[in-house]
């Protein structure tokens, strides 16, 4: 009991210096009027459809046949979907447009733990391949397929993958296919995101792909911080996405900005662009804010702000390799606080596997134009690592008020830097040389 009293009471601490550290900042600012929220006149219930919520019953047939009422009766201004208290055992099931998925307080939807039965789809084009395994991959749970204006929202209820069963079989190596996300997007628009738990997902928890106008805002995500890859939310060559006032606390990076994967992502060649995280806390073994690995597409226009990050392998990360080819540009963090972490800044061209032995090693990423700014670290053991390719410097790695306090003690040197060029104003520790050149200031000076 005292281990969850003494979690509860770390989150609310950091939810509340969450809170002072953003209003210090000036009027609260949302990126969340690129799609408006829909009232629907039309209301049903997963109980008119012989839904029931005592946690043993299948559902199935329950949402399936909602949905499908939706679907096909069309009403003017579409239809919400409402989901009572008690708990909902189902498979996994697709959405449809014009729609919102309600969960009341004390509504759980809740995956079933029948892996054999569970569906599986054609590979995202992008990828070329499942993440983990050759061939297609498992369903999300929650899925929707070439679908505008969907809401899932309510009054806290949860959307519970069980991942414990697909945690094991990835840990005991049985596993044939990539595992489901929780929920998935594809070639979507008009999608929102809000006042709902997610807890304990196979894979990935929210990954809007090939999507525009996403507001993802409001939104708890939970897993174990060894549930093996379970990213928070993976804006995947999506445009125009909004993330904010959330807390994430996972096995993986919290957020992750997408493109692609190596040969593949470059033929499809659809970058993520125009991507706000803002007013987001939390805790993860590995990045709170990353860009890639997979970015083979392409990332610009990324901002990230107001950050609060606690017991995390690394603040922010940006990651890419050779074969992946595509482009990391315009990307802007500031306003972050983290406290006992590993690594403060890191980037790194590096970083993943790759789908296949097919990939170009010749294609190298792009990398320019990103900028960190008033970040405030404590306990954090490596201050930073900046690491480009030696035929494809990092260029225009600006740094600017960036304070990053270490432990006491011995310590290795503050900075790593290879292969980069920038500049640093206000950086303590002090920065790597490549960074403190007079001649690089002024390719930072617009961006301080």
């Amino acid at each position: 009991m005292f281990p969850v009293l003494a979690s509860i009471l770390l989150c609310c601490f950091f939810l509340h210096a969450s809170f002072w550290f953003h209003v210090s900042y000036g009027n609260l600012i949302t990126c969340s009027g690129i799609v408006p929220m829909r009232y629907r006149n039309d209301k049903i219930s997963i109980a008119d459809f012989g839904g029931i919520g005592d946690g043993k019953t299948l559902n199935t047939k329950a949402f399936r046949e909602a949905i499908f009422r939706i679907q096909h009766l069309r009403r003017r201004g579409g239809t919400l979907l409402y989901v009572p208290p008690g708990v909902y055992l189902t498979d996994s099931f697709n959405l449809t447009s014009h729609m919102t998925l309600y969960l009341a307080r004390g509504a759980v939807i809740k995956a079933t733990q029948d892996t054999w039965n569970w569906p599986l789809i054609a590979p995202l084009p992008s990828y070329g391949r499942g993440r983990e395994h050759p061939g297609g991959r498992y369903m999300s749970f929650i899925h929707g397929d070439g679908l505008r204006d969907v809401v899932i929202t309510g009054e806290n209820g949860t959307i519970d993958g069980q991942g414990g069963i697909w945690w094991n079989m990835w840990r005991q190596g049985s596993l044939q296919f990539t595992r489901p996300n929780l929920v998935e997007f594809v070639n979507s628009r008009g999608i929102i995101i809000s006042n709902v738990i997610f807890r304990n997902s196979p894979f990935w928890n929210i990954h809007p792909v090939y999507c525009s106008n996403v507001v993802i805002r409001y939104v708890t995500i939970l897993a174990p911080s060894d549930s093996p890859n379970t990213d928070g939310i993976d804006p995947d060559s999506s445009s125009n996405v909004c993330i904010e006032d959330s807390f994430i606390s996972t096995g993986d990076d919290l957020v992750a900005v997408k493109s692609g994967w190596d040969e593949y992502g470059i033929t499809y060649g659809r970058p993520s662009s125009c991507i706000t995280i803002r007013r987001v806390t939390g805790s993860s073994p590995f990045a709170g804010i990353a860009v890639g690995s997979e970015t083979s597409g392409g990332v610009e226009n990324v901002l990230a702000e107001n950050i609060v990050l606690y017991n995390t392998g690394i603040g922010v990360n940006v990651k890419t390799n050779i074969g992946r080819g595509g482009f990391i540009k315009n990307i802007t963090v500031s306003e972050v606080f983290m406290e006992n972490v590993r690594t403060g800044i890191k980037i790194a061209g590096d970083t993943g596997d790759h789908p296949d032995n097919n990939f170009n090693p010749n294609a190298l990423p792009y990398v320019k134009g990103l900028t960190f700014k008033n970040i405030w670290g404590v306990k954090v053991q490596l201050a930073g690592s900046i690491q480009g390719l030696k035929n494809a410097p990092f260029t225009g790695i600006c740094l600017s008020k960036v304070n990053l306090h270490g432990m006491t003690g011995p310590r290795s040197p503050p900075w790593k830097c290879s292969d980069v060029s920038g500049a640093a104003i206000e950086v303590s520790p002090r920065p790597c040389a490549e960074l403190t050149s007079p001649q690089q200031s002024r390719s930072c000076a617009s961006h301080f």
